[in-house]
């Protein structure tokens, strides 16, 4: 009688694992559409209610498809964009999977204009050919430069930062002929580079890099985060370690700073409540 019981008890055991397994696998592909809403007084007015679709951490390769890299871009055009920023970790492991990735992702559309960064990943791979091909396909690389969008006579700054595996990460590219007045964007694929940032004239950063933690305790937790080397080790126990990995994170300054979940995975390639994201980031005058 009792071996029946264990053996019930393995069984059901082994089958939640199993339907867990399927769920974190299916869940890489349920790719959701996230709202958020950005308060300054320092948007124009031209600006007020335009969005920003923001997408991070794609990881083409053999995991995602170029069928799914595909099928990302036809959402984001179909939500008619005024804004398009990249942030970063296109490809896997593979640099034949470069120029499939950014020949798609010329292919966006924006009524402004399209940025972006490179991540670590790509930097792994090629990075030169990552740059090449971003900028051969229509994409403002963003990596330690900075753009002036303008609509009417109201302008913002968009900009970036270069990820530490390419190069040094110059701020004062983005911020040298940006006054207190005027709305800043700082796209730094890494969000620990947040803390580095010690101007007030950033209003908003835009990272990805953490997937999110990909696998959570239902969205409250993330056992494991990338280390400052770009690589996934280590268990993040803290709070502080948590701070940047997902979300909108209000800084003590008027800063704020979104962190995107990602549309790829890292191996293994599962997410549990930790869907991959498209951000619509509406810009709203305060």
């Amino acid at each position: 009688m009792k071996l029946r019981k264990r053996s019930k008890r393995l069984l059901v055991i082994l089958a939640t694992g199993i339907v867990l397994l399927i769920y974190a696998s299916m869940e890489t592909r349920w790719v959701k559409t996230t709202h958020v809403t950005i308060e300054s007084p320092d948007i124009p007015k031209s600006f007020d209610g335009k969005r920003i679709v923001f997408v991070s951490d794609i990881h083409h390769g053999a995991a995602l498809s170029i069928e799914r890299v595909q099928k990302l871009v036809r959402r984001i055009n179909n939500l008619r964009p005024d804004i398009i920023i990249l942030g970063g970790d296109y490809v896997s492991l593979d640099e034949k999977y470069i120029e499939p990735v950014f020949t798609e992702l010329g292919k966006l559309k924006s009524k402004y204009g399209v940025f972006g960064v490179l991540g670590n990943h790509d930097y792994f791979v090629n990075g030169d050919l990552s740059k090449k091909m971003l900028v051969r396909n229509g994409i403002k690389l963003c990596d330690n430069k900075s753009y002036w969008v303008k609509i009417n006579s109201d302008s913002i700054k968009i900009g970036g930062v270069d990820d530490p595996s390419g190069s040094k990460q110059i701020l004062d590219s983005t911020i040298y002929d940006v006054h207190k007045s005027d709305f800043c964007i700082l796209i730094c694929h890494r969000p620990e580079y947040i803390d580095q940032i010690h101007s007030d004239l950033v209003d908003l950063t835009l990272s990805g890099h953490t997937h999110g933690g990909q696998v959570t305790f239902f969205g409250l937790w993330a056992p494991i985060l990338p280390t400052d080397s770009g690589m996934w080790a280590g268990l993040s126990l803290t709070r502080e370690s948590q701070k940047y990995r997902y979300g909108l994170v209000h800084s003590k300054t008027t800063m704020q700073s979104y962190i995107t979940s990602g549309i790829g995975t890292r191996a293994p390639h599962f997410r549990f409540f930790c869907r991959p994201e498209i951000a619509v980031l509406e810009l709203k005058r305060k």
